[in-house]
């Protein structure tokens, strides 16, 4: 009787002190915590310092020659001479500048612009042309031969540019269209990068359910793909439209082979040549109209990046196709 009643005792207190933990439990353990770091997740990522230093020195090591070319561009010949490269000189010139670069020899500078404005219209946009419907076709359809095309394609991203300029120079100097604005036009409308991308681009981006259900409904091909497919392409079409305008806009080798004729020249040949103006017997020095004109031809490019970065998107297709 007496080890019973113990017993029952010791139960009864056990049940109250159980009570009092399970309570007390989340205030201990919140204390407890108090001192713990709370864990990062990938939403929440924690500080790196060292690829803070990083990040930075790839900032300057961007911005330093973009603000020496600004800085510099608003001294004159003697200014650059006299001055510290990464500081203003005493008078600023820039508006001087920019005017004697439009107006000198003629303007000379407006005509190497229009020659580069149609080297980027026709090379860059043909380029991109063949690259979507090259690169939505090899993705979305199947025929004899894709295989092979995919190996070509692969070999021609690998080969440099500068392996084939020589056989592509005999090439149309047999067509005789050496030093004219084809000679330029043509090569720069073979874009192996921009086919290769597109290709991947298209098989990922374009539900093959939503082209099935097109042609179900009657949709041709053409109409498919102008309604359907090309507005879900647009983040790589204009991705393969700015490569291929840097790759022409910034084209140097190929203009140089092909074209003798200074009309022809586009912006990097024509501030080549005024470079090398200096170095001639009786050349005039035009650096200062030099470093003005390569700071106007980085101005197109950056109000297009500007301009097209909001196409920049991707999940289009997000939500279209129920699986």
């Amino acid at each position: 009787m007496t080890t019973s009643l113990t017993t029952a005792a010791a139960s009864g207190d056990a049940e109250p002190t159980a009570a009092r933990d399970i309570a007390t439990a989340p205030v201990r353990t919140a204390a407890s915590g108090r001192g713990k770091r709370r864990p990062r997740t990938p939403l929440d990522p924690r500080p790196s310092i060292p690829l803070t230093l990083v990040t930075g020195l790839v900032l300057v090591y961007t911005l330093l020659p973009l603000a020496w070319l600004l800085i510099n561009a608003t001294k004159d010949q003697n200014g650059l001479l006299d001055s510290f490269g990464l500081w203003f000189a005493d008078d600023v010139n820039l508006w001087d500048n920019i005017t004697r670069t439009l107006t000198y020899d003629d303007g000379v500078f407006l005509r190497w612009l229009l020659n580069t404005l149609l080297y980027v219209a026709a090379g860059a946009g043909g380029a991109t042309v063949l690259a979507v419907l090259g690169g939505y076709a090899l993705a979305k359809y199947d025929f004899p031969g894709r295989k092979a095309v995919f190996a070509v394609v692969i070999g021609a991203v690998a080969v440099p540019g500068t392996a084939l300029a020589v056989p592509t120079f005999l090439m149309f100097s047999n067509m005789g269209l050496t030093n004219t604005p084809w000679a330029v036009i043509i090569p720069s409308l073979i874009s192996p990068f921009g086919l290769y991308l597109m290709w991947v681009f298209a098989a990922e981006a374009v539900p093959t359910e939503l082209l099935e259900a097109a042609r179900i409904d009657g949709s041709g091909e053409l109409r498919t793909f102008l309604t359907i497919a090309l507005p879900l392409l647009t983040p790589g079409t204009v991705t393969v439209l700015l490569f291929s305008m840097v790759a022409t806009w910034n084209n140097y080798f190929l203009p140089l082979i092909m074209i003798k004729d200074p009309d022809w020249y586009p912006l990097t040949l024509g501030l080549n040549a005024w470079n090398a103006q200096a170095q001639t017997a009786g050349g005039e020095a035009v650096f200062d109209l030099i470093i003005t004109g390569s700071l106007l031809t980085i101005v197109p490019i950056v109000a297009v990046f500007l301009l097209l970065q909001r196409y920049w998107q991707s999940g289009l297709a997000a939500g279209s196709v129920k699986e």
